[in-house]
C-alpha cells in the first residue's frame, strides 16, 4: 500500500511563483540507489532549470531557479516520472536564494539524519542481460555487470549516504572508462555505486571443498559449469550470501546432496534461467509470473509440473516447488553454462546460519560441497532469498530477504507522533522491526533462535541495522512468553538502556501486523481478528494457537477458540504429530472409543501410549492448547503423510496440503460449544466422521480436502458470529497456519459472502516472521495513548 501523502508538495510563501526566485526542495523515501539524482538531472536539462541535487541522509535536496512555470512543472514531475524501482514518498519546497551559477549540477552527498532510503538489492536488468551476452560489449560475459537500475544494494551497503565509499565496492578503484560512466549524468551508470568491469571489478575464483584457489576469472565459471554437469555439489557465492548447488534433473545427485546437509525433506529452491525455463517446470499463472519477474526476484511456489525434468527429491511429496530466476549476471552465465535448472538452497549444515563471510565457507561446508565458486567483492550482511505465494490473487510474502529488505512500510497517519521502538518478534522466523513514527522497518529474515550461533548473528544483525539506520528506540516491544530467547534479549536491552519493555501478546501482535499493513487507523474502532497458528502464550497463562479476538492496536480480547487439548511432552508434541492425534481421538472418542484397528497399520506402534496417557491425566507436562497447527499436524497423522517426528516445522501441515491440492469435497464437520462463556470450536464431530472416512477406504487426499473445507468454513462462520454479535464489519486474517493457500482463500470467501470485509497479511509475513511489525505498531499505539495523543 503507498503511504498517504505520496508525492504531496509543501509549498511555503507565495515567493515561488515568481519567475527568478529560488526554491529548495526536499524529496524523502526511496531515492538513493535508484538513479534519481541523474533524473533530477535530465528533468533539469529538459526544463532549462538552473541549481544543483544532492543527497543528504535519506532524502534528495534540490535547490532549484528558474521560471516559475517551469519549476512548477518540475515539481509536478518528482513523483509522476521518478524511476522505477523510486518510491518518493514526500516533496516539500520552500523559498530559497536563485542559485548561484546558471547551469544545473549534480553535488556530493551531504550530512543529514538517516533513516530507511536504502533501495534493497536489484534483479539485473533487461540492459545489463543484453550486455553480458554481446560480444562487442566491454562487460561480455562480465559476472558483475551492473546499472543504476540494478545489482547489489543493501547487501554492499556499510552506512549512509549511500555512496561508494560507504559500500564493500570501496576496495575496487575505477578504471578510466567506469569513471567517465560513473560522472557522466546521461549515462545509465551515472552514479551506480557497484559499478565495474574486467578491467577493476570483482573477479571469480573457482577453489577446492578446503578454500585452495584453482583457477580465477572465465575460467572459474567454467570450471564450476563443468562440475555441476557432472554432477557435483558445489557453493556459490551470491548476493546475500552463498548458495549450494547441484543439478535439479538428476535424482541422485539431489538424494546425496539431502543425505550430506542431513535434510531429510524439506523442499529445495530451484533457479532457473528465466520465465520459459520457469514455465517447463511448473505451472505460471499471470500473478506469478509477475512475481517471478518482480525485481526483488524471490523464490516463488508454484504447482510443479508431473511430467517436468525436475528431480522427485527436490520437493518430495509437494504439489508446489519453490522456483525463482535468475537474479544476477553471475546466475544467468552459469545457468547458461551448466545447461539445465539448479537447486539453490541456503549454503549451510543443519541448524546453522547460512554462510557470508567468506573466511567462514570452506570449514563451514566442509563434508558437503565438492567445491567453490566464489568472488572478492565482501558482503556487508546476510540476506537469504525471499520467499513469496500467490494466494487470493495476489503475492504474499512466507519470508522477507534479499530483495524485499529493507523497503520501509508505513503506518497510517495518525502514527506519526509516536516515538522509535525496537520490537523483537519471536524465536521461530525470527525478525526484528525499527520503528519511528509512521515509518515501521522490518528486518529481513534472521534464522531460527534456537542455536547458540543463530542468537550471536541476531544480535550482530541489530546492532547493524541501528547503526546504519541510526536507530536510537526509546521502547522495546517483546512476545508476552517469558521463555523466548527473544524475549530475554528485549528485556535485557531496555534494562541496559534504561528503556520502557512493553510485553505484547502473541496473536495480538500478528493481528495487529496486518492492521498496520493495511492502513487501519487507530481511531477506526475494533476489528475481529483470526489467529490461526502454532502456539503463543496466552493473556491466561495457557497456551493459544486457534483465537478469533475482538481487537484495535492498543486492546484485545478472546472472543471465541478451538477447544484445547493436552500436548502430551510439551514440545514433543509440536514435533511428534502422532502424540497430538493421541490427545485428539481420547478426547473426542474417549480411550475406549476408539482402538488401533481403526487406525492406519502401525501408526501407533511401538509408541508409549500408556505413559503418554498418564501424563495426561495427572497434567504432568501435558499444557492444554487451543492450536489449529496442531491440528493440521494431528489431520496428517491420521492420514499417514506425516513421519513419526517432523524434520522441519510445517512438514505435516505442507504434506496435508498438498494432498487435498485440486480435489473438491464435502466439509468435515465441527460443533459450537462452549466453556466459561468463552465459544468453542469442537472438533470432535470432524474426528468421527474421518474415523468413518479412513473405515471406508475413502482415499487420504479427499479426507485431506474435506479438512480443510471444514476448518475454512467452521472458522469463518464462528468469525462471522463475533463480528455480528460485535456490530463489526472488517475481519483481519494473519498467522502461519494463514500460509496456507487453500486455507486462506476459502476462509476469505466465505467471510466475503456473509458481508464482511477481509484485511489479509501480502509484504509482511503471516507467520512469526511479521509478529515485530504488530508489536511495534501495539507498543506505539499504547504509548501514544498513555501521552494523550
Amino acid at each position: 500500500m503507498e503511504p498517504e501523502g505520496e508525492g504531496q508538495e509543501s509549498l511555503g510563501q507565495e515567493s515561488l511563483g515568481q519567475d527568478g526566485a529560488g526554491e529548495q526542495i526536499t524529496v524523502r523515501g526511496i531515492v538513493q540507489g535508484v538513479g534519481f539524482r541523474p533524473f533530477v538531472w535530465r528533468l533539469a536539462q529538459r526544463l532549462a532549470l538552473s541549481g544543483s541535487v544532492r543527497n543528504a541522509g535519506d532524502a534528495v535536496v534540490i535547490h532549484l531557479g528558474g521560471p516559475q512555470a517551469a519549476r512548477a512543472a518540475f515539481r509536478a514531475a518528482l513523483a509522476r516520472e521518478a524511476p522505477p524501482l523510486a518510491r518518493v514518498e514526500h516533496v516539500e519546497s520552500r523559498p530559497a536564494a536563485p542559485p548561484e551559477y546558471g547551469d544545473f549540477r549534480i553535488l556530493e552527498s551531504g550530512a543529514g539524519a538517516v533513516s530507511v532510503g536504502i533501495v534493497p538489492d536489484i534483479a539485473t536488468c533487461p540492459a545489463c542481460r543484453a550486455e553480458i551476452a554481446e560480444p562487442a560489449a566491454r562487460r561480455f560475459r562480465y559476472p558483475f555487470t551492473n546499472c543504476t537500475d540494478c545489482g547489489p544494494r543493501f547487501s554492499i551497503v556499510e552506512g549512509l549516504p549511500y555512496d561508494r565509499p560507504r559500500t564493500t565496492m570501496r576496495g575496487f578503484p575505477l578504471c578510466p572508462d567506469c569513471r567517465a560512466e560513473y560522472e557522466n549524468p546521461a549515462d545509465r551508470r551515472f552514479h551506480a555505486q557497484p559499478i565495474a568491469c574486467p578491467a577493476c571489478g570483482p573477479r571469480l575464483s573457482f577453489l577446492t571443498p578446503d578454500g585452495a584457489a584453482a583457477v580465477s576469472g572465465d575460467a572459474a565459471l567454467e570450471a564450476a559449469a563443468a562440475a555441476l554437469r557432472a554432477g557435483a555439489i558445489l557453493a556459490v557465492k551470491g548476493i546475500g550470501g552463498f548458495h549450494i548447488a547441484c543439478d535439479a534433473t538428476d535424482a541422485a545427485v539431489v538424494a546425496d546432496l539431502r543425505r550430506r546437509k542431513r535434510r531429510p525433506a524439506k523442499p529445495l529452491a530451484v533457479m532457473v534461467a528465466d520465465l520459459d525455463a520457469a514455465r517447463a517446470l511448473s505451472c505460471v499463472t499471470r500473478e506469478e509470473a509477475a512475481a517471478l519477474t518482480d525485481p526483488s526476484a524471490p523464490i516463488v511456489l508454484l504447482r510443479r509440473r508431473a511430467d517436468g525434468p525436475l528431480a522427485a527429491p527436490v520437493a518430495p511429496g509437494q504439489s508446489h516447488v519453490g522456483l525463482m530466476l535468475a537474479y544476477t549476471p553471475l546466475h544467468h552465465l552459469l545457468l547458461a553454462a551448466a545447461g539445465r535448472p539448479l537447486v539453490m538452497t541456503s549454503a549451510n549444515a543443519a541448524n546453522a546460519p547460512q554462510v557470508f563471510r567468506d573466511d567462514e565457507v570452506a570449514p563451514a561446508l566442509a563434508g558437503i560441497v565438492d567445491g567453490i565458486l566464489t568472488h572478492d567483492r565482501s558482503i556487508a550482511r546476510r540476506l537469504e532469498d525471499g520467499v513469496v505465494r500467490v494466494a487470493a490473487g495476489r503475492p504474499r510474502v512466507m519470508r522477507r530477504g534479499r530483495g524485499q529488505a529493507p523497503r520501509p512500510h508505513h503506518w497510517p497517519e495518525d502514527f506519526e507522533a509516536a516515538p522509535p521502538i525496537l520490537a523483537l518478534g519471536s524465536d521461530l522466523k525470527s525478525a526484528a522491526c525499527l520503528s519511528h513514527g509512521r515509518k515501521a522497518l522490518l528486518t529481513h529474515h534472521l534464522g531460527d533462535l534456537d542455536t547458540p550461533a543463530v542468537e550471536e548473528e541476531f544480535a550482530l544483525a541489530l546492532a547493524d541495522y541501528a547503526r546504519v539506520f541510526a536507530h536510537a528506540p526509546q521502547a522495546v516491544a517483546v512476545d508476552l512468553h517469558p521463555g523466548y530467547r527473544a524475549t530475554a534479549f528485549g528485556t535485557a536491552f531496555a534494562a541496559r538502556h534504561g528503556l520502557p519493555l512493553l510485553a505484547i501478546q502473541h496473536h495480538h501482535a500478528h493481528i495487529a501486523a496486518t492492521l498496520a499493513e493495511n492502513g487501519w487507523r487507530r481511531d477506526a474502532g475494533p476489528v475481529v481478528g483470526m489467529a490461526l497458528d502454532g502456539l503463543g502464550l496466552g493473556e491466561d497463562g495457557t497456551l493459544w494457537g486457534a483465537e478469533v479476538l475482538v481487537c484495535d492496536y492498543a486492546d484485545s480480547r478472546r472472543a471465541a477458540r478451538l477447544t484445547p487439548i493436552p500436548l502430551a511432552g510439551g514440545d514433543a508434541a509440536s514435533r511428534e504429530p502422532w502424540r497430538v492425534l493421541l490427545a485428539h481421538l481420547d478426547r473426542a472418542l474417549g480411550p475406549d472409543g476408539w482402538t488401533q484397528a481403526d487406525l492406519p497399520p502401525g501408526l501407533f506402534d511401538g509408541k508409549p501410549l500408556a505413559t503418554v496417557r498418564a501424563m495426561i491425566a495427572k497434567g504432568l507436562n501435558a499444557p492444554l492448547a487451543s492450536s489449529a497447527g496442531r491440528l493440521f499436524d494431528a489431520m496428517a497423522a491420521l492420514l499417514s503423510l506425516a513421519p513419526d517426528r517432523l524434520s522441519f516445522e510445517g512438514e505435516a501441515a505442507m504434506a496435508l496440503e498438498a494432498a487435498a491440492d485440486g480435489i473438491d469435497a464435502a466439509p468435515y464437520p465441527f460443533a459450537l460449544a462452549g466453556r466459561d462463556g468463552l465459544p468453542e470450536l469442537d472438533p470432535a464431530p470432524l474426528w468421527r466422521a474421518a474415523l468413518a472416512d479412513r473405515a471406508a477406504g475413502i482415499p487420504a487426499s479427499v479426507c485431506a480436502a474435506r479438512f480443510h473445507v471444514g476448518v475454512a468454513e467452521a472458522f469463518a462462520d464462528l468469525a462471522a458470529r463475533v463480528a455480528g454479535e460485535q456490530g463489526l464489519s472488517t475481519v483481519a486474517l494473519s498467522g502461519g497456519v494463514f500460509q496456507n493457500a487453500r486455507l486462506l482463500e476459502g476462509v476469505t470467501a466465505r467471510l466475503a459472502a456473509r458481508g464482511l470485509a477481509v484485511l489479509l497479511p501480502a509484504e509482511v509475513p503471516a507467520n512469526d516472521g511479521g509478529l515485530a511489525f504488530g508489536q511495534a505498531a501495539i507498543a506505539a499505539a499504547r504509548l501514544l495513548r498513555a501521552e494523550g495523543r
